[in-house]
């Protein structure tokens, strides 16, 4: 039994929630856990005036019933038996409170979205899932394939990124994966005033603390390549994971109040909307 021992997958019929749900089986056969699948249909934002009530719940529960079917389908496709949960309501609110409920250890879902403004975006249910659950978040975009093969942490010293670099350690070793940590110096246009001398001092620093973590990551039997990278921090980021030819990125995430309940924090966000691979996003609560 892996670290995820119950995996809730939000599914809404796109070609990006069957992939992610495609994906999450797969790695559940192998972890040998549970897999419960979410379906959540929206509320009705139609004219009732113009319909009948029993013709809207109709709908509504045929929509729901036929998005089962097809999530049952592509996990009876994959040889794995899965839960099936439908809830009527908001679906960020039923993703969090259904995931909680059934003691879930992670949630997965899909990104879609090609454009730069869905990208950078991501979408308001990830972000307001992210920004409101206590649990590990795994998306997956549209078309990517989930391997544990390589990990690229994303850390910045911070306590979500401690927790962060945690979880991945504990899946490297159980996954026997190649790891990477990359840290990321701040150098773009904001700070055209800042002095080479400084950077070339955070770029020290910043090695210093990855060479921290390289130690205990040594001690657990892991191999830890260290990457400082210089500009904007999610391109950083990004750009790592392509030179590590990473198969899934792990991070943590921003904070759970005010304005970053629905904005998660920009770095995380623009990781999650630009990254060709899987990003699974960590939280410091309830560990």
């Amino acid at each position: 039994m892996g670290r995820f021992r119950k995996m809730l997958v939000a599914f809404d019929g796109s070609d990006s929630a069957k992939n992610a749900l495609k994906e999450a089986c797969h790695f559940a056969a192998t972890e040998k856990a549970d897999v419960v699948l979410l379906v959540v249909v929206p509320p009705y934002e139609g004219d009732l005036d113009l319909i009948a009530i029993s013709d809207v719940k109709d709908k509504l529960e045929s929509l729901g019933g036929r998005l089962l079917e097809e999530g049952e389908q592509v996990a009876r496709a994959q040889k794995v038996e899965i839960m099936k949960i439908i809830e009527y309501g908001e679906p960020y609110e039923k993703i969090v409170s259904v995931a909680e409920e059934e003691g879930c250890d992670l949630i997965v879902m899909g990104r879609k979205g090609l454009s730069s403004v869905e990208r950078e975006l991501v979408g308001s249910v990830t972000a307001r899932v992210i920004g409101h659950t206590q649990k590990d978040v795994l998306v997956i975009p549209e078309g990517a394939k989930l391997s544990w093969n390589s990990i690229l942490i994303a850390t910045d010293n911070s306590p979500n990124s401690q927790c962060a670099v945690q979880i991945a350690f504990d899946l490297a070793q159980e996954q026997s994966s190649a790891v990477a940590a990359v840290t990321v110096v701040y150098g773009g246009t904001d700070f055209f005033a800042v002095s080479h001398q400084l950077i070339a001092e955070m770029k020290e620093e910043a090695k210093r603390q990855l060479e921290k973590l390289q130690a205990e990551a040594t001690s657990k039997g892991l191999d830890l390549l260290l990457m400082v990278k210089e500009g904007e921090p999610h391109e950083g980021i990004i750009n790592a994971a392509k030179e590590f030819n990473a198969g899934v990125i792990v991070m943590g995430s921003h904070g759970r109040t005010g304005l970053k309940r629905l904005l998660m924090g920009s770095i995380t966000e623009k990781v999650i909307g630009f990254s060709l691979c899987p990003v699974l996003v960590c939280h410091t609560e309830g560990k």
